[in-house]
């Protein structure tokens, strides 16, 4: 089974994570497929409707290759689906 799901990167205790389409029977850090984007939880973004609030962390994504491996069935793990809702993927493929 497919899954997109995130890769660890980055030092200890500075994480960053790649967004990574891999076969579910792979290592975390193993083998993948293809990347699809990024996620650095460690860099807070400060929220555009409100001057107060942060982000929790700064999101890059491929979002046409996202929804590519999502139509041939690739499943999401919940953090992933947490990211990818949080940056809002899921209202912008609605519209």
């Amino acid at each position: 089974m497919l899954k997109l799901r995130l890769s660890r990167c980055g030092t200890t205790k500075r994480p960053f994570y790649r967004i990574v389409a891999a076969d579910s029977r792979a290592k975390r850090d193993g083998n993948f497929i293809e990347v699809l984007g990024t996620y650095d939880p460690k860099n807070l973004q400060l929220a555009k409707d409100s001057s107060q609030k942060q982000t929790k962390g700064l999101v890059n994504l491929k979002t046409d290759r996202v929804t590519y491996w999502l139509s041939v069935g690739a499943q999401l793990t919940p953090s992933v689906e947490d990211i990818l809702r949080r940056a809002k993927f899921f209202e912008k493929q609605a519209a």
